[in-house]
């Protein structure tokens, strides 16, 4: 008769999931923490226009999940994933702490862009030794063949997602404020996060982080326990110089026609170029082949799916921002908060798809793989009509109920659960036993090309109005003295938006420098504004001002600089780090009221309507084609479902 202590182990999880579980969550809380901020951070503290930002943001997201290929390697091969983990940790955690240093000195553009970029090498470096190291430690508590490791890395995803519910609410609060100082906080909130989870790894790690035979975890580097058997895949000199002539070939492709920067052609050349190393590999049986080809297809439509998914961080976010009515009995919720609603809703739907996914197996009527990918796809292109119809007419200066976004996040999470875990397993099951952890990192590169992408299609986001400058002005008397008798009318924000508004209008704004300072030491520096001794005025449309208004709540006087330009005052209330209470600090923001919109694929963007319906034609596109091909892919799979 076996013992209650036997029993106990074979039915319940060893602690050593437990401990992992609240590693990954509070390591999860930092980065998506700082997600939740970070575009709002760049537009509201940094004055970002939205392109440069959702051009930054998809920068950072795509190397974010391109650097676990070189954590992974450094992991295998010399460190393990003890200290991969433990290194990544401390550098993400240094790059959260220059976050919020970039945030307590926004008002020094160039010292907290600088920080800013500082802080996010360490955050890209550091995901990469930490993501992919974790989770390969939970199959490891299991003896082989253990049936409790599916529901170990059921309740790890928890862990992700309990990080990720928690990560916005409390950043958020802390950070999303309205006052562009507050940002810090979020960004500290997070380092504080990222410092927690290294403390628990780092204390429970010898006691609990070890095999059912008591030996160590992820000490010794992975290769020193490979599969002796397995072939490495031979490096042939013509191999490498294709795949290098590819690489730079379709680099330069991508930097000098796409006009993709750097980074962006970086990681759409390494793509294409390690997809075609791996699949010439001449040890390679046709089926294998085959089953490889199955995994690229699948990745390459996985790309339209997270870049569409991936716009909760930037495009939707500015529309949380500026398009939406937050307010819920009388309270105004922070616009990071919406990136809580995909975790909420993985966590009370995820055991319902589970459940569909096993009754409609055990009538032999699940789909595969390909068919449960394509389903994903057309799911996003539905949440993303539902939020097009929302604003379809809608006077940019007005906001539609939050009922919108959160239908929209509801459907976009119905759709991952249906495609995220899915590739995951269908690579596992589908990559010959030497290309493994190769092919899973080209399903990574997919992902790391689909968030450049989102950044790409997120700088299409169409503005009505631009911030081109913003000032703190020296000479605030002088200036005040200037724009008295411009202070806008209170009844203007009542007034219809196809009515105008007379303004005065400037002759010209000087721009003076102090000669007696060092030149790098010189900032621009709005010191005086002359208004034409005629005060003339003119007419501005009261829909440019609502919007501006819409940006900007702070507004209290105008002046029109030219038929495009619009100079704006404003008194602002910033919290003084010192004494905290509340200074007036005096603004001026240059606004270009003809910004010129955005095109994609020769079709103009002129409104948030046609921005939403760019998703909703190329999920939809990409559905209807996966759909089709699903049978053929089905067919290459050889039998694998």
């Amino acid at each position: 008769m076996e013992s209650i202590e036997t029993k106990t182990q074979q039915t319940g999880h060893p602690k050593g999931l437990y401990v992992l579980f609240v590693t990954e969550m509070w390591e999860r809380f930092s980065y998506y923490g700082m997600r939740a901020l970070f575009i709002l951070f760049m537009t509201k503290a940094l004055l970002f226009d939205k392109a440069h930002a959702s051009d930054v943001y998809g920068s950072y997201t795509g190397l974010v999940y391109l650097t676990p290929l070189l954590g992974g390697y450094m992991a295998d091969r010399y460190w393990g994933n003890r200290k991969s983990i433990i290194i990544g940790g401390v550098l993400m955690a240094f790059g959260q702490l220059l976050m919020f240093f970039a945030g307590t000195y926004y008002q020094d553009a160039s010292i907290a862009t600088t920080l800013m970029f500082a802080g996010l090498t360490f955050l890209i470096i550091g995901n990469g030794f930490f993501k992919p190291n974790i989770s390969t430690m939970v199959g490891q508590l299991y003896p082989a063949g253990d049936k409790r490791v599916d529901s170990a890395f059921t309740i790890f995803y928890m862990g992700i997602n309990l990080g990720a519910f928690i990560a916005p609410l409390l950043c958020g609060y802390l950070g999303d404020t309205g006052n562009p100082g507050d940002f810090r906080w979020g960004f500290l909130a997070a380092c504080v996060g990222m410092i927690f989870s290294l403390i628990l790894f780092i204390t429970l790690k010898n006691k609990y982080i070890v095999t059912p035979t008591g030996e160590q975890i992820g000490e010794k580097p992975n290769s020193s326990r490979q599969d002796t058997n397995t072939e490495a895949i031979p490096l042939s000199p013509t191999r490498l110089i294709s795949t290098l002539v590819i690489l730079v070939g379709s680099f330069a492709a991508f930097f000098s026609y796409f006009d993709l920067g750097l980074i962006g052609s970086f990681i759409f050349s390494l793509t294409i170029s390690a997809p075609y190393f791996i699949i010439t590999d001449p040890a390679l049986s046709k089926i294998e082949k085959q089953r490889i080809w199955v995994v690229y297809i699948a990745a390459f439509f996985v790309i339209f799916f997270w870049a569409a998914f991936e716009q909760a961080g930037a495009s939707l976010t500015y529309f949380a921002e500026e398009q939406t009515n937050r307010t819920v009995m009388g309270m105004n919720v922070p616009a990071s908060y919406f990136q809580s609603v995909n975790a909420v809703a993985i966590v009370i739907f995820a055991p319902l798809f589970v459940w569909l996914w096993g009754w409609l197996g055990n009538k032999g009527m699940e789909p595969a793989s390909p068919f449960k990918q394509s389903i994903g796809l057309f799911l996003l292109a539905i949440g993303y009509l539902v939020i097009a119809f929302g604003v379809k007419g809608l006077d940019p200066s007005a906001k539609v109920s939050m009922v919108w976004l959160l239908g929209l996040y509801t459907i976009h999470t119905f759709g991952e659960l249906c495609l995220s875990p899915i590739g995951l397993s269908m690579v596992n099951k589908l990559a010959p036993v030497k290309l493994a952890s190769l092919l899973m990192g080209v399903w990574f590169l997919s992902t790391a090309a689909a968030n450049k992408f989102a950044g790409t299609l997120s700088s299409l986001y169409p503005e009505e109005v631009k911030i081109e400058k913003s000032y703190i002005p020296e000479a605030t008397p002088a200036l005040i003295k200037v724009l008295e008798g411009n202070m806008l009318d209170t009844n203007v924000w009542k007034q219809d938006p196809k009515t105008t508004y007379k303004l005065n209008v400037a002759n010209y704004a000087t721009v003076k420098v102090d000669t007696t300072v060092k030149k790098e030491d010189q900032k621009d520096s709005l010191i005086s504004l002359t208004v034409d001794s005629t005060s003339k005025t003119a007419e501005i449309s009261v829909f440019h001002l609502k919007v501006i208004k819409s940006n900007n709540s702070n507004i209290d006087r105008a002046v029109l600089l030219s038929d495009t330009s619009l100079l704006t005052h404003e008194i602002a209330e910033v919290k003084n780090a010192k004494t905290g209470k509340f200074d007036k600090v005096e603004k001026l923001q240059f606004w270009n009221l003809k910004p010129v919109k955005p095109s994609f694929a020769g079709a103009k963007i002129e409104t948030l309507y046609d921005f939403f319906m760019l998703f909703v034609y190329m999920a939809g596109i990409a559905a209807v084609i996966l759909f089709f091909l699903s049978s053929k892919l089905l067919k290459m799979m050889n039998g694998v479902r």
